[in-house]
């Protein structure tokens, strides 16, 4: 992992810019999670409708708590025994850009199990989007080489560590409601 690359980030991600960098499941485009001109630059760079929610990564519980009103222990549980990526979805977000909440108040957020991507958490003490590097209906590139040309030249800055080994598939989503309800969204 290069302090440099995590430095490059960090001055991108605070201007506002959007970064294309390795996270523990896909190569992902990223910005702050606070900044909804940021948000609004990724849906026009992925030609994705807004109205479909994306996911923010954070470092740990302690910054999780920052973006949840109330986190539900069931969260904890999962997080807990669950070996695969998985992302979780809350009732309730704060402190986000608004662009960034689903039309049913609710969030989707990782806490990731990769180098890269905590140090780059820490380091910013904040959110970071992460959506995986294609267009909308276009396949989730398994590598860096299969991300293509018009995501590479629509970020601000690309992470120079293709050939750091990450997942190949997206996380498992799992939506957990204040009533206790649980539902499996992708596997």
């Amino acid at each position: 992992m290069s302090h440099k690359e995590i430095q490059e980030c960090l001055a991108v991600l605070k201007q506002g810019g959007l970064i294309l960098y390795p996270t523990d499941t896909v190569w992902g485009i990223g910005c702050d999670a606070t900044n909804t001109e940021s948000v609004e630059k990724i849906f026009k760079l992925k030609q994705r409708n807004d109205s479909k929610a994306l996911i923010c990564l954070v470092a740990d519980d302690r910054m999780l708590k920052k973006y949840v009103k109330q986190i539900p222990e069931a969260a904890f549980d999962l997080m807990d025994i669950e070996d695969n990526p998985i992302t979780i979805i809350y009732d309730e977000p704060q402190n986000l850009a608004k662009n960034l909440i689903a039309k049913d108040n609710t969030i989707a957020i990782r806490i990731p199990n990769n180098d890269f991507c905590f140090q780059l958490l820490r380091k910013f003490n904040g959110a970071i989007v992460s959506t995986s590097a294609n267009t909308s209906g276009q396949p989730t590139p398994k590598s860096f080489k299969e991300i293509h040309e018009d995501i590479l030249k629509g970020v601000d800055y690309v992470v120079n560590l293709p050939d750091v080994k990450i997942g190949t598939k997206p996380s498992s989503i799992i939506k957990l409601s204040h009533d206790g309800k649980v539902q499996i969204i992708r596997k």
